[in-house]
């Protein structure tokens, strides 16, 4: 009886530390790891693939997917606006975020805007400049600001996500997308890829803070001859070195998702990488967020294998969505994708909407709406614009310009227009032509600034040769990715000035009148000649905006300050190979190396 006895109270305490053990086991992970793991038992194969699935707002019958496909994102985009005012975009984005809530089990949705530059989709925004310019002011706490600002304008008009910052590594002009990128320096980059996740992350449940993306994975700059979503022929090491390291920032500093890239790493599409998506981003950094696809990936960079090498949250815009949701079931159907991988997705894809606190509350503030376009985020905007100003040339000390000057001539298009100062990706994806709402243009501020006369001579027709000095504005049209590539085919652009715009410079020169250049554009052009006949030339990127903090600059308020964040190339033959003069290449020798930037 005593054995029996002993045997049963050894048999029970085994159990009890069984028992135990299975506990303390699930104790000891996270909450939030609990909650998601509960919320996937309860899903069917078909909430899973729906949590995976992106569209745009404006698609035919999106309100009715949202309940029927079980959406996981909604992203805005060019096309019809949600309204007017940034409270009815809230209110639109309101109104699906309800539908959400009342499927089976009530899982809220992520709202996506490329916001690359201040929440540059909405006319009214505080619009800052383009990454290159925030690259030229070399300041870290700016860039933290700025993004804490687009934060909290994104969250205004109704957005929690957005497809920022992006981290690329220029190696080539050519390349569309250099203005979106800081700098051509890797340790730079790096640096100010941790001020802008914290900017616009800061504590996610904080409802002026969204999730950011780090873009593009990986090597979208680095593409052999600067073709948008061309090759990347660099080796893992070169990979390594050159381009990895803003990623292991951004997996540090807790980024929420990243952005898979349009190009190909050794002719490899890289949508489709298994090996630097899961192994080196997932595995290797300990990535636990979000990859989502770039446009159409799933049916551009093929279909199921992208899944399988780790992109968890696809685009399925413009007629993607049937085609990626049922192509994913059958998937899962046939074996050739895991339900392993689905629910890898499915779990990274609810960590961040329980992170951002989604679950407690889904809905945007509504007294954020007054926070759009304010006195003081412009003030910002405008200190981004004075600071990423870089001065190339200054001879005889024609800068600063005196207020008293008794007569000035403004020259060209940029110097009055809004739209032509800020680029692509500024209210339309290709950007304006036109002035949009709140903006002050380069003109204003010159007009504010002198005490003399100011006349403006937009397209130097008007001969005021009397002039004591002439400010002439020349620079690109506004462009975005793939129609900005030089040599693009939809496009005439070049790394040259129009001959329309050195015709601008060349007649005041001609005349004896003082010229002061100013070149806005969104990468180092070839303008050498210009540079050696002006009495002063200014890099003044795409400012967004803010165009009157030129003005500030140029009179003295302010000194120039900022340094260059590209080398400034000399001659179009700089650009013979496969990348122009950059940080990597010490062959092709520049005009002006990286860093370089007068002052007064």
């Amino acid at each position: 009886m005593k054995r029996i006895d002993i045997a049963y109270v050894v048999c029970c305490l085994v159990l009890i530390c069984i028992i135990c053990c299975n506990d303390m086991k699930s104790s000891s992970k996270p909450l939030v790891e609990q909650k998601i793991d509960s919320l996937l038992k309860l899903m069917t194969l078909e909430e899973k693939i729906g949590q995976m699935t992106q569209i745009i707002h404006f698609e035919k019958s999106a309100e009715e997917s949202v309940t029927s496909k079980f959406l996981g994102s909604i992203i805005h985009t060019q096309g019809p606006l949600p309204g007017e005012t940034a409270l009815e975009w809230q209110n639109k984005f309101i109104a699906l975020q309800k539908k959400a809530l009342s499927t089976r089990l009530g899982i809220p949705l992520l709202f996506a805007v490329d916001a690359v530059h201040g929440q540059n989709t909405y006319e009214g925004a505080t619009i800052f400049p383009h990454n290159i310019g925030l690259g030229a002011t070399r300041n870290e706490k700016l860039v933290e600001n700025i993004a804490r600002i687009t934060a909290i304008e994104s969250q205004a008009t109704g957005f929690n996500w957005v497809f920022s910052p992006c981290v690329a590594i220029p190696f080539n002009e050519k390349w569309g997308r250099v203005y979106e990128a800081f700098s051509e320096s890797t340790e730079f980059t790096t640096k100010l890829t941790k001020a802008s996740i914290k900017g616009h992350q800061g504590n996610l449940k904080d409802p002026t803070t969204v999730m950011a993306t780090a873009k593009h994975f990986i090597g979208d700059g680095a593409t052999d001859f600067g073709v948008e979503g061309g090759n990347t022929s660099l080796n893992a090491a070169e990979i390594n070195d050159r381009l990895l390291a803003p990623y292991r920032v951004a997996v540090n500093e807790g980024i929420g998702a990243v952005m898979a890239s349009f190009n190909k790493i050794g002719n490899v599409s890289m949508h489709a990488n298994k090996a630097l998506i899961t192994d080196t981003l997932k595995v290797g950094m300990n990535f636990n967020g979000i990859v989502v696809s770039d446009w159409k990936g799933y049916s551009r960079f093929g279909g199921n294998d992208i899944v399988n090498a780790g992109v968890d949250m696809i685009m399925a815009v413009d007629g993607d969505l049937e085609f990626f949701q049922n192509g994913l079931k059958n998937g899962v159907k046939d074996s050739t994708v895991s339900i392993a991988r689905i629910d890898d997705a499915v779990k990274r894809i609810l960590r961040q909407k329980y992170r951002l606190g989604l679950f407690k509350n889904p809905f945007p503030d509504t007294s954020l709406v007054t926070k759009v376009g304010s006195k003081e985020h412009r003030k910002i905007a405008k200190q981004a614009v004075r600071e990423s100003l870089v001065l190339l040339k200054n001879k005889d000390k024609t800068l600063p310009l005196s207020k008293e000057t008794k007569k000035i001539v403004v020259v060209g298009e940029h110097a009055n227009n809004s739209g032509l100062q800020s680029g692509g990706w500024t209210i339309n994806w290709q950007g304006t032509k036109e002035s949009y709402k709140g903006a002050t243009t380069i003109l204003d501020g010159i007009k504010q600034q002198a005490k003399g006369e100011v006349v403006y001579d937009s397209t130097a027709t008007q001969n005021h040769f009397d002039a004591d000095v002439a400010i002439i504005m020349v620079g690109e049209t506004p462009y975005a990715e793939f129609m900005g590539d030089v040599g693009h085919e939809s496009n005439q652009l070049k790394l040259t000035l129009s001959e329309t715009h050195q015709k601008y410079i060349k007649i005041y020169q001609e005349k004896g009148v003082k010229t002061v250049v100013v070149l806005v554009s969104g990468r180092p052009l070839v303008v050498t000649n210009q540079i050696e006949k002006s009495d002063a030339f200014v890099a003044a990127w795409l400012l967004g905006s803010e165009g009157d903090g030129v003005a500030e600059v140029l009179f003295g308020d302010s000194n120039f300050s900022g340094k260059l964040p590209h080398s400034w190339p000399k001659s179009v033959e700089d650009f013979k190979g496969k990348y122009g003069p950059n940080f990597w290449d010490k062959t092709i020798k520049p005009l002006f190396p990286y860093g370089f930037g007068l002052t007064y």
